[in-house]
């Protein structure tokens, strides 16, 4: 057992790392960041997996208890050398996150090329065949999901569009999932606090009575570099725009040496959250951009946790 296992909200999992380097079947970097589903009854992982080139392709890993994974022995998807989004997927496809809605599974994924990280949109009804749709955001943006379920009769979603180096986490609205406006930023970084350099959304957000439930990162940069730490926040449920809490301190943050030592050190991140039956919520994180980690809190804590803005 971790002995920093109750410090933070999420409590670990005793057996972290839950997929290594080793775990993945074909010559590679790392492994880190995935997005997380359930499909067919199984537990689902796209990981973000670096080549030896070191751009990043999609693999699927399965899981008929949200513990113990087997790794597909090739990729589902790849950056795509031919054709529109070619010159925008140059150096990779990054930190998918998975929203299921009327049986299509769609995909928000950063496409990254010599132009800038921005948002791409993929779909898939079976995880063997994916089809793209292009770009949805122009450069540079990042870290963006997609609600649940539509808001007002519009598709909505979270995007962090950069500026200055920083970043905020902004909503916007679409009717077709292609055009998207009504730009509304959510919250933004933190004077003083521990996510007071930028922050972003993590996996798609958790309906709940309360309100929206979004675990999303914060990043502060130190003399040592960044740190990267996970926080919750509650949303409206009319109007995600407004906050009706945030948490004051992290709800994880890097403990662990997996956590501390990686290609990059000091990383806590999440692209896949899955609510349980009973009330919990497994937080699939990418740790030290090097393995997939398991955390697992109460709903109804991280809410608590959400103070009033």
């Amino acid at each position: 057992m971790s002995k920093h296992k109750s410090r933070d909200l999420l409590h670990r999992y005793d057996g972290n790392p839950i997929i290594e380097l080793e775990d993945i079947p074909f010559k590679c970097n790392t492994v880190f960041n995935a997005a997380a589903t359930k499909y067919n009854g199984e537990y689902l992982l796209l990981l973000r997996v670096e080549n030896l080139q070191g751009r990043s392709v999609f693999v699927l890993a399965h899981s008929p208890d949200g513990y113990e994974f087997k790794v597909d022995d090739f990729p589902v998807m790849w950056p795509v050398e031919e054709g529109p989004m070619a010159v925008y997927e140059t150096h990779g496809i990054e930190d998918p996150r998975i929203t299921l809605m009327d049986g299509v599974y769609y995909i928000m994924y950063t496409a990254f090329g010599e132009l800038g990280p921005t948002v791409a949109l993929a779909t898939t009804t079976d995880f063997k065949s994916f089809e793209r749709h292009g770009l949805i955001n122009m450069p540079a943006s990042k870290n963006a999901a997609l609600f649940p379920r539509k808001i007002g009769g519009r598709y909505c979603r979270f995007a962090r569009p950069a500026s200055d180096g920083g970043g905020s986490i902004w909503v916007s609205y679409s009717k077709d999932l292609k055009y998207w406006g009504d730009h509304q930023v959510v919250m933004a970084p933190r004077a003083g606090h521990w996510d007071c350099t930028r922050i972003g959304a993590g996996a798609p957000p958790i309906e709940t009575d309360q309100g929206w439930l979004e675990i999303y990162h914060g990043v502060k940069d130190t003399s040592a570099g960044p740190i990267y730490r996970l926080g919750a926040v509650l949303l409206d449920l009319d109007d995600p725009s407004k906050v009706l809490g945030r948490s004051l301190i992290p709800v994880l943050m890097p403990r662990e040496l997996y956590e501390r030592i990686g290609d990059i050190g000091n990383v806590v991140f999440s692209c896949g959250v899955i609510p349980e039956d009973d009330g919990t919520l497994k937080v699939y994180y990418g740790a030290a951009d090097t393995c997939i980690c398991l955390s697992i809190g109460r709903i109804d804590d991280l809410i608590e946790s959400c103070s009033p803005s």
